[in-house]
């Protein structure tokens, strides 16, 4: 997966399409993270979060490209996601990402709602289960989104 993600960001860069890096980190005391009531509620691990925990996989970020820290599920809600891609005049968007029916479904429902084209990239996501990912996918992604191989996703003019 990793290899593809990479893949696929090297092509959108000799394209000159912009590439946008999503990574989500908490504070040490999880202070930044929702406070909302929940049955099982995000709390940080034992021992807490490795040191490393936010930092993206090494030959993942290029020169150029944008990097969000977001402290939730999506990555539009406090971020600034959706200024840097208007500004751009982006349209279209291709996710992937860690876990398919958490960020990868949130994100996609907050840009469908914004207006943005969505293309998920099916073989760059993951989740918890294979049941989790195909629930995602089936039930709810190809309602908002082209679901796609990163390999097919053709970039126009």
């Amino acid at each position: 997966m990793l290899e593809s993600g990479k893949s696929l960001a090297a092509r959108f860069r000799d394209e000159s399409a912009t590439v946008v890096l999503v990574r989500v980190a908490f504070a040490l005391d999880f202070a930044d993270a929702p406070p909302g009531l929940a049955d099982q509620p995000l709390s940080p691990p034992e021992g807490g979060l490795p040191a490393d925990w936010a930092h993206l996989a090494d030959g993942l970020v290029a020169p150029g490209d944008i990097v969000i820290t977001k402290h939730q599920w999506g990555a539009f809600t406090g971020t600034e996601l959706d200024l840097q891609l208007r500004r751009r005049g982006i349209r279209t968007i291709v996710l992937g990402g860690i876990a398919t029916n958490f960020g990868v479904e949130s994100t996609a429902r907050h840009g469908w709602e914004l207006g943005y084209h969505i293309v998920i990239a099916e073989d760059l996501c993951t989740s918890l289960s294979a049941d989790l990912h195909d629930v995602s996918i089936r039930s709810i992604l190809l309602r908002i989104a082209r679901v796609l191989p990163s390999d097919t996703i053709v970039f126009g003019g």
